[in-house]
């Protein structure tokens, strides 16, 4: 059985059938080529040629053509479109004209650096211009260092490593400096929330540091489809960015099916999981001879999937050897060999968490499978274009969890299907981010007197500093005084400079990770089940005044939901506005958080198996709010007491918490939702959803204009939900909730919208 047989077969199989919400065939498409531009160099077309290319695709040729006009650009374009031959194009065009031309690659993440190098290097090789191609990263040896330094034309990096390794030893990069042309950002859409503020500030220094040397470069950057690619990538850049977004490359037909698991508890709306269930359709699939990845949204599901599909290895005719994970964790000589196997064919299924979602090259794939929604569209089709890479017919199936999100779209894949709503928010504002990296860049250059990093701002944040004895002021310039190295201080994956470092006592004291302050006071307390990595570690002992987290290996049953008590004071308020039966009030706001016990929760029933106490020092964080404000009179008109009011403004909270992302790229664990019945502020019952980062992340702000999109998807979820009282899937858990909680949740919903 091929492929297309295969396609046939579930189109008809009836208990396949009976649990697809929405199958979507998508019909391929025709190249649009375009010749090569007559600009480009001559040698450099014999050299494409050579690889089999033969002309351009449209958004190849028109990227090439605004870089050559001087001017950024980003290109967005499906998976596997030509992007990478779009950036560097112009690359090499000037390069071969300007020997001593440099450019700067940056990546997410380490393994794509390594990817993309093979690529440069190719290019590189038939052109026979010598020019050198190097990755620079954490693992580059250091007699390495010393020759990019001096004779790299391209420098692959992260920005991790820009941030730590280049930038503030920008005077032994004098060659790169002097000579920067281009900057590449490949994957913009994964520069966002926390660590796209951090990058959008690392590039302020980087371009900081080009104007010492006298350079201006350009940016050449792309992006999986978002809402905002042009905002998001002018936000990052600092400047004006043109964007190219008709797709000009082939594809084959697609069917992407929404697949959700059957209901086993009515009542409850517990659905079967996800495990099993893409178990049984990988049953299904792979004995067709289909070459098969499988993305699973955590690295515990990546190996509980690749246990089982191995012991069931003999009945899919394959040996065990053909059935690989992938993830963080493995070694990078280990996940060279399964891209390689992936691409060779010799590995039939690999199983990855969203490791594999970037452009790594693993060749043709003919099926994938989603164990879950991926957390947003754009990483969902992603994920999907690793199949039917090679213009041939791919299918791709996405298994819902009980999660709200995920069966939110199951009720509505006209949202999923349609015109992608996400947008990738970037504040380049934080404060306490925007202070750490003022710091770095006086640490790099001194700040003149009317120098401008942020607008409207520079200037007081130098007097601040320099009141801090952490800057001296002296004619009319800043210089780093401090004896610490600002960049050693200042990680781009959070927004604090303070983390609690976690110690595994059962492997010779090994710190294993660190975490946030406001994350380690819940999932580090003192006698807390912590997870890493799919393995259970009991807290024996949280040093608070030490930021250290002593913890051992445990085979546990259970783990622990820390129980908090959250106080919020509006500061300041930004902007309000009164839609009759609700207002919404964007405001910053002061976030007073104590832990104060926990619950243990039993694994897959989720029973409350008991409680315990918790004693940690208050915790304060600055953060940004959105105040969704309920009429008290029109709720009363309704029939609700304030109980009822108290128990629907919690349902909602619920649901809106876990469909937010669906309006903005972030997870779900990047803002919070709190209530009050009677919010000493607007004397009303009040939802805040606020950032859950110090100084906040703009997360609030973005959803300030989309609150009624927000609302009326909780309301369509909770109302379509197969639930009878509410579940984990719309309101909460039913064990915290009120018989009737699920229809004062509608209810109050009803009151706010249709008034």
């Amino acid at each position: 059985m091929n492929l297309e047989q295969l396609i046939d077969y579930l189109s008809r199989e009836s208990s396949f059938q009976s649990r697809v919400q929405k199958w979507m065939t998508i019909p391929g498409k025709e190249a649009h080529y375009v010749p090569f531009p007559s600009t480009l160099e001559p040698a450099l077309i014999e050299a494409f040629r050579k690889k089999g290319i033969n002309g351009l695709y449209s958004h190849q040729a028109a990227t090439f053509d605004i870089a050559q006009k001087g001017e950024n650009v980003v290109v967005v374009t499906p998976t596997a479109s030509g992007k990478t031959l779009a950036y560097n194009l112009p690359v090499f065009n000037r390069l071969y004209r300007e020997p001593e031309t440099r450019a700067l690659y940056l990546f997410p993440t380490k393994a794509l650096a390594q990817d993309q190098l093979k690529e440069v290097e190719d290019i590189n090789l038939k052109l026979d211009i010598g020019a050198k191609a190097f990755t620079f990263d954490g693992d580059t040896p250091a007699d390495i260092r010393r020759t990019i330094r001096k004779a790299g034309h391209l420098v692959i990096t992260n920005p991790d490593m820009l941030h730590q390794g280049i930038l503030p030893h920008h005077t032994l990069w004098i060659k790169l400096f002097e000579n920067l042309r281009y900057i590449i950002i490949d994957e913009l859409h994964m520069y966002r929330g926390v660590f796209g503020s951090h990058v959008a500030n690392v590039i302020a220094r980087l371009k900081r540091i080009c104007r010492f040397y006298g350079t201006t470069p350009q940016f050449i950057m792309s992006s999986a489809t978002i809402h905002n690619p042009r905002e998001l990538a002018e936000t990052i850049a600092g400047e004006p960015v043109q964007l190219i977004d008709e797709n000009g490359a082939p594809s084959g037909k697609k069917h992407f099916v929404l697949y959700n698991p059957p209901v086993v508890n009515a009542e409850l709306g517990l659905r079967r999981g996800v495990v099993n269930e893409v178990k049984q359709i990988a049953r299904k699939i792979i004995p067709t001879g289909a070459q098969v990845i499988i993305f699973a949204r955590s690295r515990m599901r990546v190996e509980l999937l690749v246990t089982y599909l191995r012991d069931m290895a003999g009945e899919l005719g394959l040996e065990r050897r053909q059935i690989r994970g992938y993830r963080g964790g493995y070694l990078p000589l280990e996940r060279r060999e399964i891209e390689k196997g992936v691409k060779s064919g010799a590995i039939r299924v690999v199983v990855s968490t969203n490791a594999l979602e970037l452009g790594i090259d693993i060749g043709q794939l003919d099926v994938a499978i989603l164990a879950g929604y991926p957390g947003s569209i754009a990483s969902a089709w992603q994920q999907a274009g690793r199949a039917g890479r090679r213009n041939k017919t791919s299918l791709t199936i996405m298994v819902a969890s009980s999660a709200p999100l995920d069966q939110y779209l199951m009720e509505n894949p006209g949202y999923f299907f349609g015109k992608n709503p996400e947008t990738a928010y970037v504040d380049r504002e934080n404060l306490p981010i925007l202070i750490s990296h003022v710091k770095c860049a006086a640490f790099e250059l001194p700040f003149e007197e009317n120098e401008t990093f942020i607008p409207n701002a520079t200037q007081t944040l130098l007097d601040y500093l320099a009141s801090e004895n952490i800057l001296r002021k002296t004619n009319g310039r800043y210089f780093w005084m401090s004896a610490i190295y600002p960049a050693d201080e200042v990680g781009l994956r959070n927004s604090t400079q303070e983390n609690v470092v976690i110690i595994d006592t059962t492997r010779d004291n090994r710190v294993i990770g660190e975490m946030d302050l406001f994350g380690a006071q819940e999932m580090l307390h003192t006698e807390a089940i912590y997870i890493h990595n799919s393995i259970s570690y009991y807290v024996d002992k949280l040093e608070w005044e030490e930021r250290k987290a002593y913890v051992h290996r445990v085979d546990a049953d259970h783990y622990t939901d820390a129980i908090t008590k959250t106080d919020i004071k509006v500061l300041d308020v930004s902007e309000e506005l009164s839609l009759g039966p609700y207002g919404k009030i964007l405001a910053d706001v002061a976030v007073a958080r104590t832990v104060t016990g926990y619950k243990k929760i039993k694994f897959k029933s989720h029973e409350n198996i008991g409680f315990g106490r918790v004693y940690l020092p208050e915790m304060e964080m600055q953060t940004t709010a959105l105040l969704l404000r309920f009429s008290r009179s029109a709720l009363e008109e309704k029939g609700l007491r304030e109980s009822h009011m108290g128990e629907g403004l919690k349902s909602v909270a619920y649901a809106l918490r876990n469909l937010a992302p669906l309006f903005i790229i972030c997870d779900v664990t990047d803002i919070a939702v709190f209530s009050m019945v009677r919010d000493p502020f607007t004397h009303e019952p009040t939802l805040y959803v606020y950032d859950k980062y110090q100084g906040g992340m703009g997360l609030s702000k973005k959803l300030f204009s989309r609150e009624q999109l927000l609302l009326e998807a909780a309301r369509d979820h909770i109302r379509q939900c197969v639930c009878a009282k509410g579940c984990p899937s719309c309101i909460g858990p039913t064990l915290e909730a009120a018989d009737n909680s699920k229809q004062l949740a509608l209810i109050l919903l009803n009151a706010a919208l249709d008034g």
